[in-house]
């Protein structure tokens, strides 16, 4: 007969998957690292390719027992031909072991730190570890394709060894015997006691001992027939499978292409919503996210158009405004979405204009929000940065940060998006 042998296992055919995955547990705080070096210097296309790690001879070094030298020993060399047995030989000179070879020798040897590769999807994990949209709560019931929890609904008479409820089994089997043998032990303990009482008497009663013991021994038995355990006491834990509210999120990426951003801060704002669009699509699967580019006029645009576009203006930064709380009207109450916003900008605004963006703010997208977050491509002072700082003590979903280099990125990002409790 021929037998097909199918190795379902997760690790496959790569026997070594299991030291790899101990090997990146034990060094995840260097591999971080790394990861966040190499998010500053990649180019927006490149973001979540592979990287070679790097990591340090000496934080990959194991400790090794070695012999010192010194002392009273006996060894065999092989091939020996200028010794014989009893004859002593010089200590070596230089001192202690030769140790693990780390650094640069006298003639300039040395070895190489340890590098290896991880892929894609480790390269994803380790960049968006720690990391969740703030204040995400479940909103609503999907009939088209709902979310399901599995939760306790009692026992049950039928089901699997697995989910086998000892202790409420053997309280059913304790009923069933008490229920079936009741009637049988009451008589029983009657009979005892008449027989008790026909021994005491003695031959002053006719004698009925013998009818008392047959009837004893009779409904014991009875009694004994009755099985200790049966298949109908058996009981089970059931579960079952109930609807839950789905957690729907939509994300409004906000960014600034007016003429006073120039190409440098254009790249900085395009790598961070690299990321959030990135994260979002790791993380959250019913997620609408909503490109809107803004200079004098504000326009929804496609995922292509909003990272690739060249079109630059004047700038009104509430006309974005302005059209994020239109669509949210328009497309997605805040008593079934789970509303967020990520604004990029220079900063640089009319002032008329910057004191609006803070009204609409207030008045409009942070009481329908769970989360709105600033991001301000450069150093200075700006007055729209001016006019969101006094937003900033009175909304706990309101933050801001600046970004000043493309280093700056990847610590601000994991700063706003970070898990709540999380310290980074």
């Amino acid at each position: 007969m021929l037998q097909q042998v199918i190795d379902r296992r997760l690790s496959g055919k790569n026997k070594s998957i299991g030291n790899r995955e101990r090997f990146l547990r034990r060094f995840r705080g260097q591999i971080r690292d790394a990861v966040r070096r190499a998010v500053s210097g990649r180019s927006i296309h490149d973001i979540e390719q592979g990287e070679d790690i790097t990591l340090p001879r000496r934080d990959v070094s194991e400790p090794v027992f070695s012999h010192g030298a010194g002392g009273t020993r006996e060894m065999v060399h092989p091939g020996n031909r200028e010794y014989v047995r009893g004859d002593r030989i010089e200590r070596p000179e230089g001192g202690g072991a030769g140790g693990s070879g780390q650094g640069a020798s006298q003639d300039g040897t040395g070895e190489d730190d340890f590098v290896f590769r991880i892929t894609r999807e480790e390269f994803m994990q380790y960049f968006f570890d720690d990391l969740a949209l703030p204040h995400l709560i479940r909103t609503q019931l999907l009939p088209d394709a709902p979310e399901w929890k599995s939760q306790r609904a009692g026992f049950v008479s039928e089901g699997t060894p697995t989910n086998l409820h000892v202790v409420r089994s053997m309280r059913v089997a304790l009923s069933r015997r008490i229920a079936l043998g009741g009637e049988s032990r009451r008589k029983l303990h009657e009979l005892e006691a008449q027989l008790a009482e026909a021994l005491r008497l003695g031959p002053r009663v006719p004698d009925e001992t013998p009818a008392l013991i047959v009837q004893i021994e009779a409904l014991r038995r009875r009694l004994r027939h009755i099985p200790f355990f049966d298949p109908f006491d058996l009981r089970y834990r059931n579960r079952v499978r109930v609807p839950v509210p789905t957690a729907k999120a939509a994300m409004f990426c906000l960014m600034d292409v007016s003429g006073s951003m120039d190409e440098a801060r254009k790249d900085i704002a395009k790598r961070f919503f690299i990321l959030l669009y990135l994260f979002l699509q790791r993380h959250y699967e019913r997620t609408d996210v909503i490109f809107i580019r803004h200079h004098t006029q504000a326009s929804e645009v496609s995922e292509e158009e909003f990272f690739r576009s060249a079109e630059t203006g004047g700038t009104v930064v509430s006309s974005a405004l302005t059209l994020m709380q239109q669509i949210i009207e328009a497309r997605y109450p805040p008593g079934e979405w789970n509303i967020y916003g990520a604004q990029a900008s220079d900063g640089d605004n009319w002032h008329q204009d910057s004191s609006k963006c803070r009204e609409l703010l207030v008045s409009k997208l942070l009481p329908a929000s769970r989360y709105f977050a600033y991001v301000q491509v450069g150093d200075e002072d700006q007055n729209l940065w001016q006019e969101y700082s006094e937003i900033l003590g009175t909304h706990a979903n309101f933050a801001m940060r600046k970004i000043s280099e493309a280093t700056d990125i990847y610590p601000v990002f994991r700063d706003l998006f970070k898990k709540e409790g999380v310290s980074i």
